[in-house]
């Protein structure tokens, strides 16, 4: 087993999904390693990944739709030292993932036909957002 170790520098158009796949496939075809897994962990508090479906975007319209219901920008938090985007951001974050693990099989990972990888952006502005991408495997 050998390890590989990357670093994404995402940017973010503000609230909204980012697809990562062909990113995260870089790095794994450059990594050479054949059979093993991916991890990816998002270094951010308020941002988070999520695996989703990459083939009808209203889908992705439909997650920040709930999300904004679930955790709204409200005044009632008492978390609002940066801003009212902050709090809801972290609510949201907790509620989904700050790593993911993706098999790999001959060079590539095992994502399912309608699967993408996402930074899930949940601030109100734009921002660069660090992903580490770890391939281990043979």
């Amino acid at each position: 087993m050998r390890p590989h170790l990357e670093t994404l520098a995402v940017a973010t158009p503000g609230p909204g999904l980012t697809d990562i796949t062909r990113e995260v496939a870089d790095v794994v075809r450059a990594s050479t390693i054949r059979e093993g897994q991916v991890t990816l962990f998002i270094r951010h508090t308020s941002a988070s990944l999520v695996i989703q479906e990459n083939a009808d975007p209203d889908v992705l319209h439909d997650l920040q739709t709930f999300f904004a219901r679930i955790a709204p920008q409200t005044d009632t938090y008492r978390h609002a030292t940066e801003g009212p985007d902050d709090m809801p951001a972290h609510i949201k974050s907790a509620l989904t993932a700050t790593s993911l693990t993706v098999p790999v099989s001959n060079g590539n990972m095992l994502l399912g036909t309608w699967q993408g990888i996402y930074v899930f952006e949940h601030r109100a502005r734009q921002h660069t957002r660090s992903v580490v991408v770890q391939v281990v495997g043979a």
